[in-house]
């Protein structure tokens, strides 16, 4: 025989179900947007590079596609996304940066501007990371 206080409890658990289950079959009938209505492709990107020895900033502005040196290294920009709804919040970029004093590449991958440390350049001299992306 149950308790008053749990047949209250089980019938307020039954509501608490229907009402989760009602969300959910709501839930399933919007709409989610496709990947490309969602991000957006920059024209090039920002970076910044730091050479740890010499204490000195330098900002880089390239283009998909171009590439500068930074140091003994080239950094080179293969593509920049972005939110579509929200052009000035994270960035992330696709970069490819070689030694030229090892003849090596030693990054390539994606690089999230709020978050570098994430996937990061691992160089005893110099960091390398992304500000934002171009939108126009």
């Amino acid at each position: 025989m149950m308790t008053a206080a749990a047949e209250r409890a089980r019938a307020w658990l039954g509501a608490a179900a229907l009402a989760a289950f009602a969300t959910v079959a709501q839930a399933q009938e919007i709409e989610v947007p496709d990947a490309t209505d969602r991000i957006s492709t920059g024209s090039g990107a920002t970076l910044r590079g730091l050479d740890k020895v010499a204490g000195t900033t330098q900002d880089i502005t390239l283009s998909s596609g171009d590439s500068r040196q930074v140091g003994h290294l080239v950094v080179m920009l293969e593509e920049c996304r972005y939110p579509a709804e929200n052009p000035a919040g994270e960035a992330y970029a696709w970069i490819d940066i070689f030694d030229t004093r090892a003849d090596e590449m030693i990054f390539s991958g994606w690089m999230i501007a709020s978050s570098p440390a994430l996937n990061a350049l691992d160089h005893a001299r110099y960091d390398v990371w992304v500000l934002n992306c171009n939108t126009s």
